[in-house]
């Protein structure tokens, strides 16, 4: 097992920007992109703006996206992938939400080099981190495990794909970053407590594993080991303490450089838990279908896994938080407002009298023939009886069902816009697009200034 863990580390030192698939690239590129847009937007959301109070009269030399604030480059990592998740925009299918864990964590690497790192670096490193964040998750048993055990696996995961990325651009040998590799086993956290009352946890949980990746890293440049061990069937290993019967270890190194795993990622359309996008999906298509609008449905039906039941069963829609985990809101909000963008979730469309009459009408029954990872199958019933039936699979934003790039732009815009003028957006965007040409990425920190 020790050999897998050396196998890791090999591959992240080794690994150059010219063994990446033309195609992979180009994802890579997306996620950078949609990754600084959701994060230049949560910038401005209520948990971001209190967890920056925390680090008050503290002095850096990192920008924290979206704001003029300059703190160190570990607080920044924090800051910056708190930001990321805020406004449940990121992207998924990674550690899971990898983007907001690996980008805030390189960035912040980043500004603590003397010397530049080219988009080419910064691509080849953000790769990295997908991948191993990704790879622990499946050598813990896969998603509907980990998380269904109680474990938020972009906290316990994530901040492997952070302390990867950062060894990366920190140009850590094989053994060092073997080091930080084992280090982050012991800042791995994150507990789906918060579902129970929609509090604010779940959206530290990025920041806390892109600045414990980040810290790793460091701590392992500076000569600090970690355990060699840590993915071993031992006494206090990783996959045998968060994982037990569930560990699948062969994961960690099966078909390493060969099936990337950033090409399994998904960018959201909806600022929602992707659990809900398929259900989205199929309502907007079975209202086209039946040629009906919302006033002429009489109710919906969701059959769905227990998984999905307990991940996004909830009807408690008082804070964002905890509407943003629920289908039932998703699927009313696509009913009263037509989207399930981000302003479908703003206070006032939340307390619009026609959710809670949509949402009494919106029914969910667990299909044990359904798999974990199955999506839903939403039926529709009109008020003249007719009724029919889908589930969308891929959801929109999948590598199966991708978000066109005039999508993508208008997506960042839309989030960009919120804290920057139109202009510096675009000049960001352009930056964004041409990440593979760039001599330096330090011109992407001085862009995401508000100023």
């Amino acid at each position: 097992m020790t050999e897998r863990m050396q196998r890791l580390a090999q591959f992240c030192v080794d690994s150059r920007f010219e063994d990446l698939p033309a195609a992979l690239v180009a994802q890579a590129t997306r996620h950078i992109l949609d990754t600084f847009g959701v994060t230049l937007a949560g910038a401005g959301s209520d948990v971001a703006r209190q967890a920056r109070q925390v680090f008050d009269g503290e002095t850096g030399q990192t920008l924290v996206w979206g704001t003029e604030v300059k703190v160190g480059a570990a607080q920044a990592a924090m800051l910056n992938g708190v930001a990321a998740h805020a406004l449940e925009l990121d992207d998924t299918g990674g550690c899971d939400h990898s983007g907001a864990v690996v980008l805030p964590a390189v960035m912040a690497a980043v500004s603590m080099l003397t010397q530049p790192v080219s988009g080419r670096e910064l691509i080849a490193a953000v790769v990295i981190g997908y991948e191993v964040g990704r790879r622990v998750l499946e050598a813990c048993g896969g998603y509907s495990a980990h998380n269904g055990a109680g474990w938020h696996s972009t906290a316990t995961c994530g901040v492997f794909g952070a302390a990867a990325a950062s060894a990366r651009i920190l140009r850590l040998d094989i053994a060092q970053t073997q080091s930080a590799l084992g280090i982050a086993g012991s800042f791995s956290a994150g507990l789906w407590a918060f579902i129970h009352d929609g509090t604010q946890s779940k959206k530290l949980h990025t920041g806390r594993a892109a600045e414990g990746g980040l810290l790793a890293a460091r701590f392992a440049q500076r000569g600090i080991t970690g355990p060699s061990r840590l993915f071993d069937d031992v006494w206090g290993g990783f996959l045998k303490t968060l994982a037990g019967v569930n560990s699948q270890p062969e994961a960690l190194d099966a078909d390493l450089g060969v099936v990337w795993k950033l090409a399994r990622c998904s960018i959201k359309p909806y600022a929602a838990c992707r659990g809900t996008h398929s259900a989205i999906d199929a309502l907007g298509l079975l209202l086209e279908q039946l040629r009906v609008g919302a006033d002429q449905v009489e109710d919906v039906h969701v059959s769905l896994c227990s998984f999905l039941l307990d991940m996004c069963g909830g009807r408690d829609v008082s804070t964002l938080a905890a509407a943003q985990m629920s289908l039932p809101y998703a699927l009313a909000a696509r009913l009263v407002h037509g989207h399930c963008r981000l302003e479908a979730y703003d206070d006032e469309q939340r307390g619009d009298l026609r959710i809670a009459h949509w949402m009494s009408r919106i029914h969910l029954e667990v299909d044990s023939q359904l798999s974990e990872d199955g999506e839903p199958v939403i039926s529709v019933r009109t008020v003249d009886g007719r009724r029919a039936s889908l589930c969308v699979d891929p959801p929109l934003g999948a590598p199966g069902n991708p978000l066109s790039d005039a999508a993508l732009e208008q997506k960042f815009f839309s989030l960009a816009t919120r804290v920057m003028p139109q202009a510096q957006a675009g000049e960001l965007l352009e930056q964004l697009w041409r990440l593979d040409e760039l001599e330096s990425v330090e011109i992407l920190q001085l862009r995401t200034q508000n100023l």
